[in-house]
């Protein structure tokens, strides 16, 4: 099949090596255009423009989806298109164009966490298990019939990183197959219970502030689920504290929250509304990620004090 890959970021570039390593015919990839990165802000290629073109596969980015981008899809005649993480919604015109239709790699157990931010939402949420879903694309967001699902356990130990990976390492397998699949003819299409369906809303800045009146479980799945970026933050003498990892704390006298309780050894003990968090790596403001060791050791709290947005 002459299938045209669609993505931009990390997970996309994975699954589009696995599918050219297992022989798929990708005849074209379509990212999002070029955009400055890093401290110099230089203009850098997409994750899948590099992926792509180490392959020598024709990469196509358009600063929108007009009718020459729609023509130009036409003209490579595709039997599919695969979407991972393109970051645009696409037209009806896109949809009608392969003989196969389109298909989409979710990061959640559909109908589960549909929207931007699945991977994110469901870690914050304190689920236990979460996964990949391939699912037709319809025009109503992430509730076409479900392909094929794939589960990942998440375990306490677990952050956003580490579940990105396991993304990537599923995301990859289950689109071979369904790929396989819907060439042969087996692929079997499954509407979604829209009733169960639950919205994973885009992660915004004011989503990554702490608020210590919550119980410490939950400030931990927030700290987890932004780990390794945004991070979670809160303010500490008038400037940005961010979390990169913690622990639930076993300390049993808890103070105010947002209370500095200990300073003992390699953690910052932080009290909650129920229960209290060991914080072991951060990041000051116009620093790098640090051991909440070297923090203590640099004199950064002290005992009693307050954290907090107020």
């Amino acid at each position: 099949m002459r299938i045209i890959f669609m993505g931009t970021p990390t997970i996309a570039a994975r699954c589009l090596s696995h599918l050219c390593d297992h022989g798929h015919n990708i005849t074209a990839a379509v990212s999002q255009p070029d955009k400055p990165r890093g401290r110099k802000m230089l203009l850098a290629p997409t994750e899948v423009k590099a992926e792509a073109e180490s392959r020598g596969i024709p990469v196509l980015q358009p600063e929108k989806i007009d009718a020459d981008f729609v023509q130009a899809l036409a003209d490579l005649a595709p039997d599919l298109i695969v979407v991972v993480a393109y970051g645009r919604i696409l037209p009806q015109s896109v949809l009608d164009l392969p003989t196969h239709g389109c298909i989409n790699l979710h990061t959640s157990l559909l109908p589960k966490y549909r929207g931007a931010a699945p991977m994110q939402r469901a870690i914050m949420a304190g689920e236990t298990e979460t996964g990949v879903t391939v699912q037709r694309i319809v025009m109503e967001i992430d509730a076409g019939d479900i392909i094929a699902t794939q589960s990942i356990p998440i375990m306490p130990t677990d952050d956003l990183g580490s579940i990105h990976d396991a993304m990537c390492q599923a995301g990859g397998a289950i689109l071979d197959r369904v790929i396989e699949q819907i060439a042969d003819g087996t692929a079997t299409f499954t509407p979604q219970a829209h009733e169960n369906a639950t919205h994973a809303a885009k992660i915004t800045k004011a989503g990554c502030a702490i608020d210590f009146s919550r119980p410490a479980v939950e400030i931990l799945n927030q700290i987890r689920g932004l780990s390794p970026m945004p991070l979670a933050f809160t303010l500490h003498r008038g400037k940005i504290l961010k979390f990169a990892a913690a622990r639930l704390s076993q300390v049993e006298d808890c103070g105010n929250p947002g209370q500095v309780l200990s300073l003992s050894g390699d953690v910052l003990t932080i009290a909650c509304g129920v229960g209290a968090i060991d914080v072991t790596t951060l990041v000051p403001e116009g620093r790098g990620r640090m051991p909440a060791a070297d923090f203590i050791r640099g004199r950064g709290a002290e005992v009693g004090e307050l954290l907090g947005i107020k």
